[in-house]
Parts: structure tokens; sequence; C-alpha cells
């Protein structure tokens, strides 16, 4: 294929404003990062709800009411999981966002049962799925700000995060590099292009890095990092599987195009939609 630099231009273009918000968002305080994660599960909603739509396209009759009641259960969810550093005034956020969430739920089974029809539970299926898949992480990624600290950055609420999101990134990268060079035998047919090779050495290169420097530079517990990285490499990996077959069910290339180049919201954090209630369940198995 020639090279097309008008092409290569708007990614690269693309890609440094990304990563700019994106470290802009996680590294300056709690409430840009809260808000960050804010912004990009509602634009994980509008792109599931599109792809669901092409899969299924009964799931097109929804109402507003239903797909709005659905994100704002999920933005309860994520506000409900914030600590006690997330406070207006003398309210505390998580409870503001435990009743936005009990309030949502309760509106949307009453939606169903004043229209007086019987539910399709396929549909609402899709819709409870989007929570569990979208909601859900985001709102554990919230819960795991602060969870861990280092004598290097002893207030760095992000550094759990960001260690996952390295882990994830130094993955990818890795094991299109190992693929590149010595790939040969196919790992999944729902993405042709990995291969087995690339898989397992960028994923051991994503713990070696990450593990070094988070032991030796942020003084963190070995065995924990082992664990953490070891999760969020391979369920990174199933991430990205997982979102690919929902893409390939839907007959799309990307998800969404708000990243010219590169795709959409679930494109971009589809391993870390996966990894991170992993991540969570090790951590919460390790205390």
């Amino acid at each position: 294929m020639p090279f097309n630099f008008q092409t290569f231009r708007t990614r690269a273009l693309t890609a440094i404003v990304f990563v700019l918000v994106m470290l802009g968002g996680l590294l300056w305080n709690q409430w840009s990062f809260l808000l960050l994660f804010l912004v990009i599960h509602i634009g994980c909603w509008f792109e599931y709800k599109s792809l669901m739509c092409k899969i299924d396209p009964r799931y097109k009759g929804i109402s507003n009411l239903h797909f709005a009641g659905a994100i704002l259960a999920g933005t309860g969810f994520i506000l409900w999981m914030t600590d006690d550093q997330y406070t207006i005034g003398a309210v505390l956020l998580r409870e503001v966002g435990g009743w936005i969430l009990l309030v949502s739920l309760t509106g949307l089974i009453l939606l169903k049962l004043i229209k007086g029809r019987i539910p399709d539970w396929k549909i609402m299926g899709y819709s409870v799925g989007g929570l569990l898949y979208i909601s859900l992480a985001w709102g554990l990624l919230v819960d795991m700000y602060h969870e861990i600290s280092s004598p290097q950055f002893p207030d760095s609420g992000w550094l759990l995060p960001m260690l996952i999101i390295a882990t994830i990134w130094i993955n990818d990268t890795m094991a299109y590099i190992v693929g590149s060079f010595i790939g040969k035998t196919p790992f999944s047919p729902i993405s042709p292009k990995k291969t087995w090779e690339g898989t397992i050495g960028g994923a051991i290169l994503a713990v070696l890095v990450v593990t070094t420097i988070a032991v030796y530079w942020l003084e963190l517990d070995m065995s924990q990092m082992i664990f953490i990285t070891i999760t969020a490499a391979v369920m990174g990996t199933l991430g990205d599987l997982f979102e690919s077959k929902l893409k390939r069910m839907a007959g799309v290339k990307d998800s969404g195009s708000f990243m010219p180049g590169h795709g959409g919201f679930l494109d971009r954090f589809d391993s870390l939609l996966l990894a991170t209630p992993y991540v969570w369940l090790v951590l919460f198995l390790l205390r």
C-alpha cells in the first residue's frame, strides 16, 4: 500500500490530541479524572447503541427516555463509586450518584409498566449488557482512584489507573511489533491479523516493563503488580477481541468516528473496558 501523507498526518495529529487530552484528564486532579471518564462513558454508550441497532434492528425502537435512563443509571453508578474526597459543599457526590442510580432504574421499570406491554426481555438485555460492559468498567476505574500510592507520588490517585492503561498500551504496541516480525500462528478468526507470537510477546514485554517501573522506581509491591499487569494484559487482549466480535456482528469496521483515522470511543477503550473489572476483582481478592 503506497504511503499516504495526508492520512498519516491526520492519524498523527489525532493521536497527539488524544494523548494530551487523556494525560490532562488523568493527571490534573480527581475532578478532571472523573469528568474525562464521564464523557468517555457517554461516548461509549452512543456507539454501543449504534452497534446494537445494527446487530438487532429492533433496538432502534427503544424510546429516548429508555436510552437516556440507561445512560443516567450508568452515570449514577460511576458517581456512586467515588470516595469521600468528592464533595460538593457538604454533600458527598457518591450519595448523589446513589439517588440518580435508584431513580433512573426505577424510572425505567415504571416506563415499561405504564406502557402496559410485556417487555421485550432481549431488548432490555441489550441495555443491561451496556450497563455491565460500559458503566460497570468506568465505575470500577473511578473506585480504583486513590487505591495505590507511591513514595514517589504520595498523593497520586491516578497511579493505578495509569499503570493499567500503560500496561494495555504497551501490550497493544508490542504485540503489533512482535507479530509483525515473527508472527505466524493466527490467534483468533475474529481478528485475523493477531498472532499467538505477537499476543504472547506483547503481554510478556508489557508485564516486564510496567512491573519493573512500578517496583524499582515507584516502590510498589512486586507480587501485587505482577497480578495487576498480567490481568490487564490478558483481559485487555480479550477486550479487544470482544469489541471486534461486536463490530463483525454489526458489519462495521469502526465503532465510531470521533477520532479521525483511529475509530470511535469503543475502538480506543475496548481493552480497558474488559481489563478494569478484572483488575478490580484481583485487588479485591488480594485484600
